[in-house]
């Protein structure tokens, strides 16, 4: 939860116990059951806001474009979100069952020190993905703005910036809107959520009703049918599921975050569990109104922005400007706020709150440039995508596999805010080696594919090019099995701890 204040000597007293205080402070303290206010209703509220969002729109489309039939593009990002609702769902458990935030839970298996290189390596990703999120809802109040001021002196490109004055300041107006929402911690985000959810739904119902009635039905998608021979497609279809994992393994990855803040298990199971519905349905949007454009304007038009600029009239423009910012919001603000203003708050939680570490996220976000980013290359999200999962992949693998087969589920909360040299999670001097290794391993060899995809590398093995096209597979389950593997050979033979009797009550 969001704190406006620290408190220097925290002291654990519901809990029964004192943490070091370069370790703690009110956002990183476990939740209290008076703070599990997330249902399953608002659970899969958090999904709807974060599945409505212009890259959604994008996914299946683009997938038909490289030559799949418009089944073939949905029930490959169906087949990726029910892959990675299982990965969702295990690293959400220990979120609510011991109230604790992705920071703390990496402690037990990086460290209580070295929780900082997964943190930091999902908070550098989260900034990036803000800074590209906030340019897309600052285009849309720019290409929705009227043609008299977009055709004025201000939307003239400045060399030295990369983008015109005009633009900029659309990005920034909706720069600042957002931290008006984050500024409110946790409970204005479960509060954006849930009210947020009925009217995307409601807004992208319009749109493809109006699709359908426009185009005379949705006959023109349905007549597509792939172009890509059986060997064409395998090829195409793995490192498209990997890139449809990726997009969502951000999330996978903190949300404990959210589940810390779940009434139950059962809350956070079942509001998770309608992923692989909405970003089925989402794409289905995307791909059968990006079709009908064909139809109705005689030309592709995929991105809704352009489109609902298209359309035109006042109401649509009103209903274009609020649609496409509470989608943006949605999916920004939960999706590339929480984990790296937490990040921040972990690294140094006497400097740190969350409101402080959201600032700081919105100022990075800038700082990538991301109107530069999103010109450099066509592929740019395609490479992005792919290149990451490689660096969260393992992250999940390691923490899975400490979570669930080295502690069975065990966490002595006490430990994880304890600097004690006795600690079950100091370690070597805080930071766990085995779980470093296992980074690497699961690191190191996707780098030359990488390197290979941005043109520094001519040509690669075909074994390089085949680990990087499943680079989230390949990381998640060697460096899970590497973590393992040298955990069980390095760790004391002892009987596992009794689970912590300090725990909150919440199961």
């Amino acid at each position: 939860m969001a704190s406006t204040k620290h408190n220097p000597s925290p002291n654990f007293d519901e809990f029964g116990f004192e943490s070091d205080p370069t370790l703690t402070n009110d956002d990183l303290k476990p939740t209290r059951p008076d703070q599990r206010t997330f249902s399953k209703w608002e659970m899969a509220c958090l999904w709807i806001g974060l599945v409505v969002g212009v890259p959604t729109y994008y996914l299946a489309g683009s997938l038909v474009d490289l030559g799949m039939a418009w089944w073939q593009g949905i029930a490959t990002v169906v087949a990726a979100n029910i892959i990675l609702l299982v990965p969702l769902i295990l690293t959400g458990h220990p979120g609510t069952k011991y109230g604790i935030s992705f920071p703390v839970l990496a402690r037990s298996s990086f460290g209580i020190h070295g929780a900082h290189i997964p943190t930091l390596l999902r908070a550098l990703v989260g900034c990036g993905w803000y800074g590209i999120e906030t340019w897309i809802g600052g285009e849309a109040i720019f290409i929705l703005l009227p043609n008299s001021i977009k055709q004025s002196y201000m939307s003239q490109t400045l060399p030295w910036l990369g983008t015109s004055p005009l633009e900029f300041a659309c990005f920034i107006v909706f720069w600042v809107a957002q931290l008006a929402i984050v500024w409110k911690g946790m409970d204005g985000i479960r509060e954006l959520e849930k009210y947020s959810a009925p009217i995307l739904v409601t807004l992208t119902s319009c749109l493809v009703i109006w699709a359908y009635v426009k185009a005379g039905g949705f006959s023109h998608m349905l007549s597509l049918s792939s172009r890509l021979t059986t060997n064409q497609f395998w090829s195409l279809f793995f490192p498209s599921l990997t890139a449809n994992i990726s997009f969502w393994a951000t999330v996978a990855l903190n949300i404990p975050d959210f589940t810390r803040y779940a009434k139950s298990q059962n809350d956070q199971i079942v509001g998770q569990a309608g992923l692989p519905i909405f970003m089925g349905a989402f794409t289905f949007v995307g791909l059968a109104v990006t079709c009908s454009t064909e139809v109705i304007f005689g030309r592709v038009i995929s991105s809704p922005i352009q489109l609902l600029g298209q359309i035109g009239g006042f109401t649509t423009i009103i209903l274009a400007i609020v649609g496409v910012s509470l989608a943006t919001l949605t999916t920004n603000i939960a999706a590339n706020v929480v984990a790296p203003a937490n990040a921040l708050v972990n690294l140094s939680p006497s400097k740190f709150t969350f409101r402080s570490g959201a600032i700081v996220t919105a100022l990075l976000g800038i700082a990538f440039q991301p109107w530069r980013l999103l010109k450099s290359s066509e592929s740019f999200v395609y490479t992005w995508l792919v290149g990451y999962s490689a660096l969260l992949g393992p992250i999940g693998g390691i923490i899975l596999a400490d979570y669930y087969l080295i502690r069975n589920t065990n966490l002595s909360l006490k430990d994880l805010y304890s600097t004690s040299a006795f600690g079950d999670y100091y370690y070597s001097r805080g930071y766990n080696l085995a779980a470093m290794a296992a980074l690497v391993v699961g690191i190191f060899p996707v780098v030359p594919g990488f390197l290979q995809k941005v043109g520094i590398l001519v040509s690669i093995s075909d074994v390089y090019v085949i680990i990087y096209n499943n680079a989230w597979f390949f990381s998640f389950f060697s460096s899970g099995c590497f973590y393992w593997l040298l955990s069980r050979l390095t760790r004391k033979q002892e009987s596992q701890p009794a689970q912590d009797p300090l725990l909150p009550p919440a199961n």
